[in-house]
């Protein structure tokens, strides 16, 4: 568009053109309570998409809510794209968190147990049991509970104890029988290590389920003898999670860390869940005891903790009410190749998981440390699952070859299990390091030295875009890259340098690399493609994120949709631009996948007027991403392997199942059904997902 006179220039700053990113990320959470409410998914799937929604605002509280707490206390003004302070932030997400709250119970109490019900699957109150199912329910509770437990009663010599974060109790009102006119205060801490659905022993085909609260509840008898029990109500506080750390005042950061994860259990609470129907005569205590407003204060009609239906669909042996079972695509060699070096030699292998198998990253290491002909072995960790093949890998690898290994020790929530791993790879002889400080590691990268038969010295990369987790990997979405390239293997082998000694180059080209280029590099490729529609030439952009928040790299798509570049987002979660806007952003349009598979993988493609360039990477479009942490974005050069992606994304942009398009008003409407171009055989909904488990060969 050329800006002629009489047509005001837009300003791109304006905070009129920027979402709010938490109130974004609320939105994200929200599409996936639509997937607990769609009859189309399996019943007991719908029940974990519940739960997902709960253990999603778990996090956003005791990270993100607690943060801007924090920032209102410390009188911090500044504001963000979006022109909103900490305070206007807090004013309107508690409005809309209290609301989606109670949507989730009408979820739970309205929907999903009268469907679960239908299926004779029941989850009752103790109350209710029939005289089997009571006697079955008290021997459990004698045997595995009773002993666990410890009830205090709040006195002058018995403190309010110490609350775990986020861990489940149970309050009780209590009277003497002795004396009558007082009244107490007793709490007690349901075990974590206890299911919190106790199955109950039935006959026939029912499948019966009690809350362990409910259990607690009904055997109060037990817990305070001499005591009448006035009422009771199951809550969980959840604190702030956030760790500061000091690092370049710390000696050790592994112990840094560890010493902060003991913090983090004595963090301010930001919220109180509670049933319901307690007392006043307990909530207020408890509110005045955590210094909680009347705001941080969520009253649940139903289990405080929904997260925990994840056990109701694993634990119910119902295949016909989960998503089908698939096989995912093994990756098979070519005539006369018999290992996957030789395979890689050949040519770059591309994966799609978790519709191509995990399995060939997992042997990369693992083969790697039974092949002689390997000299050393470097590697990322940045989540990984407890009994990890690929840690175990590298553990004996060392015996025999250099291993280094760069664990970071800050991911979130995963710094107790980073911390033991870090321990045990170095008691092994793997050489840990913790990055760099001030900066996460978050790149997806594994280094291979080898003595080829060739006679020569070649070097082997893993580059993804998701965490090496093979446990994950079965539903993330995330794309894989093996080659030898040796212009790419140099530059990882140079990034390594950075993250172990801080040998910092001003390029790592063909990579790119947070915080040093990575998003200057991504702002000129956006510039660039606005530089071709300016001349008339193909222009177009298409990228795949979990979240989009910069505002450099908004800033940049706004001048390349006013330029004339067509512009398609698929962003998984919080998206700060604001899309549809005549003038600035009427050429981007931004849409969400949320489906069976979690949307992982991040994919940027540029038209380049006819020669386009294609990028994988573990980095979002989000500040911390671009400036806080250490990321690789690499290129598909490989013809064939980048037609592949670019057929992935357009797959894509065709999804009428599980897409939500996002309106310049900021709400998610479906895509319109009615476009058979868009739609499957005999005008029904394509899902991409599904698409890519019946057709994996799109990966490699």
């Amino acid at each position: 568009m050329a800006w002629g006179l009489g047509m005001p220039r837009i300003a791109l700053n304006d905070s009129r053109y920027y979402f709010n990113r938490h109130e974004s990320w609320l939105a994200f959470n929200r599409r996936v309570l639509e997937e607990a409410l769609d009859d189309t998914n399996p019943l007991l799937e719908r029940v974990k998409f519940l739960a997902i929604t709960a253990s999603n605002l778990d996090e956003f509280i005791e990270v993100r809510l607690a943060g801007l707490l924090q920032q209102v206390e410390h009188g911090y003004r500044d504001t963000g794209p979006d022109g909103l302070t900490a305070e206007e932030q807090l004013k309107r997400l508690s409005s809309e968190i209290h609301s989606f709250v109670t949507d989730q119970y009408e979820c739970w109490n309205r929907v999903l147990l009268p469907a679960l019900a239908k299926e004779g699957i029941r989850v009752l109150s103790v109350a209710t049991l029939d005289r089997t199912g009571k006697d079955a329910m008290d021997l459990y509770y004698m045997r595995q509970v009773d002993p666990l437990l410890t009830p205090v009663t709040i006195d002058p010599s018995h403190p309010f104890p110490h609350v775990i974060n986020k861990a489940l109790c149970v309050a009780f009102l209590l009277r003497p029988r002795r004396r009558p006119a007082t009244t107490y205060l007793g709490v007690v801490t349901v075990p974590r290590k206890l299911p919190r659905l106790v199955r109950v022993p039935t006959r026939g085909q029912r499948t019966d389920y009690v809350f362990l609260h409910d259990l607690v509840e009904a055997h109060t008898r037990n817990l305070y003898k001499g005591f009448q029990v006035i009422s009771s109500g199951a809550f969980r506080a959840t604190r702030n999670s956030n760790l500061y750390l000091h690092e370049e005042e710390s000696r050790n950061l592994l112990e840094s860390v560890d010493s902060q994860l003991h913090n983090r259990r004595k963090g301010d609470i930001v919220r109180l869940e509670i049933e319901s129907d307690a007392a006043a005569e307990i909530v207020d205590p408890l509110a005045e005891q955590f210094a909680l407003r009347p705001w941080q204060i969520f009253k649940t009609d139903g289990p405080v903790n929904l997260s925990r239906l994840f056990s109701l669909a694993e634990q119910t042996p119902r295949p016909d009410l989960k998503f089908p079972s698939f096989a995912p695509r093994v990756l098979s060699f070519a005539p006369k190749v018999s290992s996957l070096y030789e395979q890689i030699r050949k040519g770059d292998v591309l994966l799609h998981h978790p519709y191509d198998s995990y399995q060939p990253v997992v042997s990369f290491v693992e083969s790697a440390a039974r092949d002689p002909n390997v000299l050393s072995i470097k590697q990322t960790l940045y989540r990984t699952n407890e009994d990890s093949p690929i840690v175990r890998g590298l553990m004996e690898a060392a015996q025999t070859k250099e291993v280094a290994v760069v664990v970071e020790l800050k991911a979130r929530f995963d710094e107790a299990s980073n911390i033991r791993w870090a321990r045990s790879l170095e008691e092994a002889g793997v050489q840990v390091f913790h990055g760099l400080v001030g900066l996460k590691t978050h790149c997806k990268l594994a280094l291979l030295t080898r003595h080829d038969p060739d006679g020569g010295i070649r070097r082997y990369a893993h580059l993804g875009t998701g965490n090496y987790n093979p446990s994950t990997a079965r539903f993330y979405t995330d794309l894989s890259l093996l080659t030898c390239n040796e212009e790419i293997t140099s530059a990882v082998h140079a990034v390594f340098n950075f993250l172990t000694a801080r040998s910092e180059q001003k390029s790592y080209k063909p990579l790119f690399v947070a915080p040093i280029d990575l998003a200057r590099n991504s702002i000129e490729l956006i510039e660039r493609e606005a530089q071709h529609a300016r001349r008339r030439r193909p222009a177009r952009i298409i990228a795949k994120v979990n979240a989009l928040l910069d505002q450099p790299v908004i800033e940049a798509l706004y001048r390349a949709s006013q330029a004339g570049v067509e512009i398609d987002l698929i962003v998984r979660g919080a998206c700060a631009l604001r899309p549809s806007v005549k003038g600035l952003s009427h050429r981007i349009r931004v849409r969400s996948v949320i489906g069976r598979f979690l949307e992982h993988s991040r994919i940027f493609y540029f038209e380049n007027n006819g020669n386009p360039d294609v990028y994988l990477g573990s980095a979002d479009w989000m500040p911390r991403n671009l400036y806080e942490r250490v990321e690789v974005m690499f290129p598909v050069r490989n013809p064939d392997l980048q037609q592949r992606v670019i057929e992935i994304l357009m797959h894509y942009l065709k999804d009428t199942a599980k897409s939500r398009i996002l309106s310049s008003s900021g709400n998610y409407v479906r895509p319109f059904h009615g476009d058979a171009s868009r739609n499957g055989r005999n005008g029904s909904r394509f899902s991409v997902q599904d698409y890519f488990v019946e057709h994996p060969e799109l990966g490699f």
